[in-house]
């Protein structure tokens, strides 16, 4: 991958920006000990897909085309035969918008970009890479690559893992013994506790969950996830609009 230089003096943001194998390389070297952390979250979600009674293929699936492992973990959740497809769908659009936000702080310099190098490295785009390369873009290192780079060390890790724990999640005869029936709950304490920027997550937190408890009770189904979601990120967006 030979290093490609893209001006654009007449944006907001003036300056150059690269994309290069130096700029993969650097990416990669960072984002590994994320990668090899985000083995465990996978390594969860396949087990936890095996006892879901998805095969191989479909845990393969699903990590390499959606690759969200907050999202996946939610499809889990709402996971039956047949599998009921709107809730699916809209849950994992509302865990993923944030991915909008992230789109729009890169903007910028990707717009710049030739349409398959900037649509095909935004695939891999996820909360590590993005913080990972809006550090190195303030640090005046601007190779788009890098965003490439340190993607798909974590997408490969991610499905390789994912893989691992369906494969190994067929010799659990019992996931409770292994406390795997609270792996669920776990995962998405942690993900909540790295999500935490301060007080002003309570209100819509405290929306989220009043509405999902109350929405469990008195609607059959699933639907309290979609719902606690949805007025959890309403609540959020009134506020930050305030």
């Amino acid at each position: 991958m030979s290093e490609t230089v893209y001006v654009d003096n007449n944006r907001e943001a003036a300056g150059e920006v690269t994309f290069g194998f130096k700029g993969a390389l650097a990416g990669a070297r960072q984002a590994w000990p994320l990668a090899v952390g985000g083995c465990a979250d996978g390594l969860v979600f396949g087990v936890l897909a095996h006892q879901s009674h998805q095969s191989l293929l479909e845990v393969f699936l699903m990590s390499a085309l959606v690759y969200a492992g907050s999202a996946q973990l939610l499809v889990l959740h709402l996971w039956s035969l047949p599998p009921v497809f709107w809730p699916i769908v809209l849950t994992t659009l509302l865990v993923n918008l944030r991915m909008v936000l992230m789109g729009m702080t890169l903007s910028p310099w990707w717009r710049r970009l030739p349409p398959l190098k900037a649509y095909g490295t935004l695939f891999f785009l996820s909360d590590e890479t993005w913080a990972l390369t809006m550090g190195e873009f303030a640090r005046e290192r601007r190779d788009a690559a890098f965003l490439l780079g340190s993607g798909l060390l974590m997408f490969v890790g991610w499905i390789g893992s994912t893989l691992l724990g369906c494969w190994l999640g067929g010799g659990i005869a019992d996931p409770a013994a292994w406390g795997l029936d609270f792996a669920f709950t776990a995962v998405f304490l942690t993900l909540l506790l790295g999500m935490w920027k301060g007080k002003a997550d309570i209100l819509p937190w405290l929306v989220s969950a009043v509405v999902a408890v109350v929405a469990a009770r008195l609607i059959p189904g699933n639907w309290y996830i979609l719902l606690g979601a949805l007025c959890g990120s309403v609540v959020g967006a009134m506020r930050h609009a305030d």
